[in-house]
């Protein structure tokens, strides 16, 4: 072989040494670029309160405390009946709801309590889950629980959303074969969702042209929403772990999810309406004016749990967290009401709550705006974590005392901030 072939083939051989270099300088890069760093990925689920000071000792303490009174003290909300069911009830109101239902089924996934899941399970299939019908699979959103009655067939949408991945995390910690497939259960759910196309007023949970879950799934509830139902973090699990076809759709979900908050929420509070259309606006409903109260407390702490989980909103979020806890810090971190106009006056119509009408400094409201603090270094002397720490579960000092709610915020809250909220995932995933 001659210099200048010789010449040619080196050069040629350099060439392709050379891109392969880039190539893998590239995928490096690229891998960097789009790292999963969210604890959903990483199993690194943080204990502020571990960070704000407190022991591990006085931190399974609080945890276990909340939980006891919560499901087996005497202000508990939930009731053991009949030979193997189970129920969690709205005490102010005297009903048992799909909200608390599916809620009392999270935190026994989240706590390992197998039979206190599955006597909730069977309660809520027998008694709250339409077995036929235009409705067939999703649940009655209130039942009263001392005649078993419904006393409403339809259903809200976010009860379904946490009984289907109630049940998911169910199948990743228990499996399927122990007496109730959880799994099949889900999918049941999830398929009678995509049978849904109007027929008798009834549709999918979500909004399936605006990728946004419905306020409810049936006539005019279905074109609106309720921005404390949108959890991308749900439904980021729900692509994964649904296996039913729609991943991609669960997937624009949450990304959906997390563009209506940035339009919900005020840009100087971070407060938003109970009610809103897909575009972030108001929505007028006609039973009571609009204006941040009961639903809208959760909005921080799902926020929270999809910057803990996800990190995929990292910017925003943290900056949503900095305008909502500043405006709370004005207001007194010891004295913020619970119920606002997003622009952060005081609403002329107060929303009743156990025959009570009066704006409050309320425990679940402490709760999740302590959750908040999980948000980047928005709380750097965690003044919410120790006002949440200190708070008590117990009646007002006029006596009115909302064990459910508040109370369900509260453990919510207390679990999210110690690291005991997780994605639970196949052991295999883990």
């Amino acid at each position: 072989m001659n210099l200048k072939l010789k010449t040619i083939k080196y050069k040629a051989v350099y060439k392709v040494y050379l891109l392969m270099l880039l190539l893998s300088i590239s995928s490096v890069l690229f891998a960097q670029t789009n790292q999963k760093t969210g604890a959903y990925y990483t199993g690194e689920y943080p204990n502020l309160l571990l960070q704000a000071g407190y022991s591990q000792t006085e931190i399974d303490a609080k945890l276990k405390k909340a939980y006891t009174d919560l499901f087996e003290g005497p202000n508990r909300v939930y009731f053991e009946v009949e030979d193997s069911l189970a129920y969690v009830s709205d005490l102010k109101n005297h009903d048992a709801r799909s909200e608390g239902m599916s809620y009392g089924m999270m935190v026994a996934v989240q706590f390992n309590k197998k039979e206190m899941f599955d006597k909730l399970w069977r309660w809520s299939k027998k008694y709250m889950q339409h077995q036929s019908g235009p409705r067939e699979a999703y649940f009655a959103w209130s039942i009263n629980p001392k005649t078993n009655e419904k006393n409403s067939v339809g259903s809200a949408s976010d009860g379904e959303l946490y009984f289907v991945t109630s049940l998911l995390f169910a199948s990743n910690r228990w499996g399927n074969d122990t007496g109730i497939d959880y799994y099949a259960e889900a999918r049941r759910i999830l398929d009678a969702m995509w049978a849904k196309d109007g027929t008798g007023g009834i549709h999918h949970v979500i909004n399936v042209e605006h990728k946004q879950i419905s306020f409810v799934p049936e006539g005019d509830g279905y074109n609106w929403t309720d921005p404390s139902y949108h959890l991308p973090a749900f439904m980021e699990v729900w692509a994964d772990f649904a296996n039913d076809g729609h991943e991609q759709f669960y997937r624009d979900c949450a990304d959906t999810a997390r563009v209506f908050l940035h339009r919900a929420c005020h840009p100087v509070t971070g407060l938003n309406y109970d009610y809103a259309n897909f575009d972030g606006s108001k929505h007028d409903a006609r039973w009571m004016p609009q204006a941040f109260r009961y639903d809208s407390w959760r909005v921080p702490m799902n926020i929270a749990m999809d910057y803990v989980w996800f990190d995929k909103d990292k910017a925003w979020q943290e900056d949503y967290a900095s305008r909502f806890q500043g405006f709370l810090r004005k207001e007194g971190i010891k004295t913020f009401n619970d119920q606002y106009n997003p622009d952060g006056t005081e609403p002329e119509w107060i929303l009743a709550a156990g025959g009570y009408r009066k704006l409050r400094h309320s425990l679940g409201l402490v709760a999740t705006s302590a959750s908040a603090s999980l948000i980047g270094d928005v709380d750097p002397d965690y003044d919410f974590v120790h006002e949440l720490w200190n708070a008590k579960f117990e009646p007002y000092d006029d006596g009115y005392f909302d064990q459910y709610f508040d109370g369900l915020m509260y453990l919510f809250s207390l679990m999210h901030l110690s690291g005991n909220y997780q994605a639970i995932l196949p052991a295999a995933a883990k």
